[in-house]
């Protein structure tokens, strides 16, 4: 119940700190909304130029990028900000948060929790909402769970990817561009059908890294849609699963990282 209040604490501050300040506050929060609308306003983009991309109607295309939205937009309102580790490690402020009686990540992730993002997370559940009524879902049992699962899962996953990018710092200090690379590559990878992708690129990304699973495969379930990949049918329930793998993955990088840093310029 300490660590509790003491991480309350730490909440209440971030957030009167960012409040104070409401011009800016409202601002930062209005601005923020439009990486999600970017995000699908660039796939009606693409389907203006043509009727069906890699098989996919526009409908099915909005409902993938609604599914990767959501996921991301959770990750990066929740512990997006941990990609500023690496500014913690130079300056010095990663050592004070190792002597504080407290585990090291949720102090990070409450340091500066980014609520002025909230609002991509309203935007991406509505695109989701519309999404779902334009392609006229089937519903059952399992799909009314996927629908809700599937983009905790994927932000989840997403989330797992920021806190291992970032724990690259513990190593590499400038190591943020190639983090960005997994990070905000991989929300860009899964904002399309992953036919859309061929060769080694799509093997590396959508299978061996997992991201695949975010959007594209949980869509083709609720749609009923066979996959053109092969993939069977129930593989569209496995992002819950692909998150736990990726979770566990990036749990054992950044006690890894904790280990090896020792202060300042290790």
């Amino acid at each position: 119940m300490g660590e509790l209040r003491a991480y309350a604490a730490l909440f209440s501050g971030q957030f009167r700190s960012v409040a104070s300040y409401r011009a800016s506050f409202v601002a930062d929060l209005v601005t923020n909304l439009f990486g999600t609308v970017l995000d699908v306003l660039a796939v009606l983009v693409l389907f203006r130029a043509t009727r069906s991309v890699a098989g996919f109607t526009l409908a099915q295309g909005l409902l993938v990028v609604s599914l990767s939205s959501c996921g991301f937009a959770l990750a990066d309102l929740t512990v997006g900000n941990i990609d500023r580790l690496k500014t913690y490690v130079r300056t010095g402020t990663m050592d004070a948060v190792l002597v504080r009686p407290l585990a090291a990540l949720p102090q990070l992730v409450l340091m500066d929790l980014p609520v002025r993002k909230a609002l991509r997370a309203v935007v991406a559940v509505s695109v989701l909402v519309v999404a779902l009524r334009l392609n006229h879902v089937e519903w059952t049992p399992g799909r009314a769970l996927l629908v809700v699962s599937a983009p905790l899962a994927g932000a989840v996953f997403f989330g797992a990817i920021f806190v291992i990018s970032a724990s690259l710092a513990f190593w590499w200090v400038e190591s943020g561009e190639i983090g960005h690379a997994f990070t905000y590559g991989g929300r860009d990878f899964t904002a399309y059908p992953t036919p859309v992708y061929s060769g080694w690129f799509r093997g590396l990304f959508a299978y061996a890294m997992g991201f695949g699973f975010v959007a594209y495969q949980p869509a083709l379930a609720l749609l009923g849609r066979a996959d053109p990949l092969g993939l069977p049918a129930w593989a569209g329930f496995l992002s819950p699963l692909v998150a736990l793998v990726a979770a566990g993955i990036a749990a054992v990088v950044w006690r890894t990282g904790i280990r090896h840093y020792r202060s300042t310029g290790s």
